[in-house]
């Protein structure tokens, strides 16, 4: 892929220089959880590729196209040819498209990296799919499954024609996902994670499902360091609901506990299964988190 000027990008997400530098990276699972086809994760199982693994004593019953003939010509006894399943992992993308997303470039942020993260799916020969999940009860904007290079335009319009709005929290947003999800391998969940409720039963869930989970939280600047002066009220994003406050300096100490906290919470979970979690705030530079804290990380290489 050749670097173009503005005119010739492929997609608004991303420029063609990030595209070019995305091409060579690959994702990097903890757990190889893929599914019995083609594709670059290879699995312990026996099958037939085109990478040799190993020799057993012929069984009845056995296909008589994978006995070495060579072998059998020098001591007379028939042996198997096995060789290693090169197996596809399924890459399930889900962005969070709930009110609380809206805010700060939160959701073009999370748009634009599960555009990259799929891109790097999909040049490592894996199976993608993508998630857009906004209001309680409505059905979530979804790519079906799809692989190869050729499937990259598909990718970029499904998220550059992603809209945010919606009351769905993050958990309720996972339980569509896997209503609708088959197959083994990665989740890859892009949230602010802004929600009261426990994310064991999700996170459950999506391990259950055979998914290993890479969250990565977004979050706008002024909620990483918020400026607070004089009374407020605090408004839900999502709900409506309203707070005032007056006592601005405890409140301040009591927001950056509360999102320590939360942050954690998340972190636990995923490592409890296995998982990785990162949080990043959406104006941080997309190459740095991309091409630094991503490979650094260990979730790309």
């Amino acid at each position: 892929m050749n670097t173009a000027s503005r005119d010739n990008q492929l997609t608004t997400l991303l420029d063609n220089q990030v595209l070019t530098r995305l091409e060579r990276l690959r994702l990097q699972p903890n757990r190889r959880k893929t599914n019995r086809t083609q594709g670059e994760h290879a699995s312990g199982k026996g099958g037939s590729s085109t990478e040799f693994a190993d020799f057993r004593n012929y069984v009845p019953g056995d296909d008589v196209r994978f006995v070495d003939w060579n072998i059998f010509a020098r001591l007379n006894r028939p042996y198997m040819k096995l060789y290693q399943y090169e197996e596809v992992m399924h890459v399930a993308i889900l962005v969070d498209g709930s009110n609380s997303m809206n805010f700060e470039g939160k959701f073009q942020r999370a748009c634009q990296l599960g555009a990259a993260l799929g891109l790097t799916a999909l040049m490592g020969i894996e199976r993608i799919s993508a998630y857009v999940v906004g209001n309680t009860g409505a059905p979530p904007r979804v790519l079906p499954p799809t692989s190869g290079r050729a499937s990259m335009k598909r990718l970029f319009d499904f998220f550059e024609r992603a809209e945010c709005g919606g009351d769905a929290p993050i958990e309720t947003a996972v339980e569509a996902m896997l209503r609708r999800h088959r197959g083994k391998g990665l989740a890859i969940i892009l949230s602010d994670f802004l929600t009261p409720a426990s994310l064991a039963r999700p996170f459950n869930l999506l391990y259950s499902a055979g998914l290993e989970i890479f969250a990565l939280q977004v979050l706008g600047p002024t909620e990483i360091d918020p400026e607070l002066t004089g009374d407020l009220r605090l408004v839900d994003s999502e709900h409506g609901g309203t707070v005032d406050v007056s006592s601005i300096g405890e409140l301040h100490g009591i927001y950056h506990d509360h999102r320590e906290r939360l942050e954690e919470h998340v972190r636990r979970q995923c490592r409890m299964r296995n998982g990785r979690f990162l949080s990043v705030s959406a104006d941080a530079p997309l190459d740095w988190i991309l091409f630094d804290l991503l490979q650094r990380q260990g979730w790309l290489k």
